[in-house]
């Protein structure tokens, strides 16, 4: 629902003070695009091109003409991947290919960033290195990211957990905890 990929059957979803519940289609693809920024499990990059066009891809499809490369280029040092923009998509590795997907997250300055299963598809050294810097990027960035995972150990000390069990929502890691009601 964050995502905008479905509609809610009652209530409404207000993001950055937008009620987007209101919005049709086209104006919510637009909102998505610009107020969202997402990171899957499996990095979903566009093989045939290199890692500046995949972060670069999400500028390009709202139509901007103020395709910024320093801003992607700066995102991709402050991953780490600064030596390797120029290369394909296909040819890095997983764990650079999913930091290249958290640049991709960010460079259109999101209000949220939704990460599905970040670490889902890695090793769990990788896997932690993909953590700490999303964690990195949400304090230095000051951005919010919202993340699934079944692996909440590698996440450690967080601003909130919200723990979903049997279609039930606590906040917490307990269900026994407070349950949370809309």
């Amino acid at each position: 629902m964050i995502g905008l990929l479905d509609q809610p059957t009652n209530g409404k979803i207000i993001i950055d003070g937008t009620n987007t519940t209101t919005l049709n289609d086209d104006q919510i693809s637009s909102f998505r695009n610009n107020k969202l920024g997402f990171i899957f499990q499996f990095s979903n990059l566009l093989t045939d091109l290199t890692v500046l066009e995949n972060v670069l891809l999400p500028i390009q499809i709202s139509g901007s003409n103020d395709i910024n490369e320093k801003n992607a280029k700066d995102l991709l040092k402050s991953v780490g991947l600064e030596s390797q923009i120029h290369k394909r998509a296909n040819k890095i590795s997983g764990g650079q290919a999913q930091r290249v997907a958290i640049a991709r997250g960010l460079i259109n300055k999101p209000s949220i960033v939704l990460a599905d299963e970040p670490t889902g598809n890695l090793d769990s050294v990788t896997s932690q290195t993909i953590v700490d810097l999303m964690k990195s990027m949400a304090k230095n960035l000051n951005q919010t990211f919202i993340v699934v995972t079944h692996d909440r150990e590698h996440f450690g000390d967080v601003d909130k957990v919200i723990t979903i069990k049997d279609g039930k929502a606590f906040e917490g890691d307990q269900p026994s905890q407070m349950e949370i009601t809309a």
